[in-house]
């Protein structure tokens, strides 16, 4: 019985000291980021900053492009919307095209997003931007404080794609 207890034991041994490596390839995958596609594919490829943006919607009031940036929020009730940081600290409103597609209600704040179609400027009137801001959470001090239209960068996506 003495031997069958020290075999055993040093069987423990070995098993617990033969602990291989994780493949470099299986930690590569963990720590890859995730990337999800809303709306039509695209791809990140040919995407201009929001700077880039910016500038160009200096000089147009309409502009096709890929833009790439950071999220600021999502819409809380549906997911029909989101904001996105421009370079000049101002937001830009994304929405979907015909309504198409939605993107997660919460969890967008700081990921990274890549959006394909048109931005516009647009004078948004009060009754609009008191819906976003109801949309969006705000307390009802917050959405009777909106009390004048506000003229912004707007952007009409076909697709998005946002890091994880």
């Amino acid at each position: 019985m003495n031997k069958f207890v020290t075999l055993l034991a040093t069987s423990a041994i070995i098993l617990a000291c033969n602990t291989a490596p994780v493949p470099a390839t299986a930690q590569d995958k963990s720590a890859q980021p995730t990337v999800k596609s809303y709306g039509e594919a695209i791809t990140p490829d040919g995407a201009i900053s929001t700077a880039e943006l910016v500038k160009a919607m200096s000089e147009k009031d309409e502009f096709a492009a890929k833009v790439e940036g950071e999220v600021i929020t999502s819409c809380a009730m549906k997911g029909c919307w989101m904001d996105m940081k421009l370079a000049d600290g101002s937001t830009m409103k994304v929405r979907f095209k015909d309504y198409g597609f939605f993107v997660p209600t919460k969890g967008l704040e700081g990921k990274h997003a890549v959006i394909q179609g048109t931005a516009t400027r647009e004078v948004v009137d009060v009754a609009t931007l008191q819906h976003y801001a109801e949309d969006a959470g705000k307390s009802k001090e917050e959405i009777e404080k909106i009390t004048e239209p506000r003229t912004d960068v707007m952007f009409l996506a076909d697709g998005v794609l946002i890091t994880y």
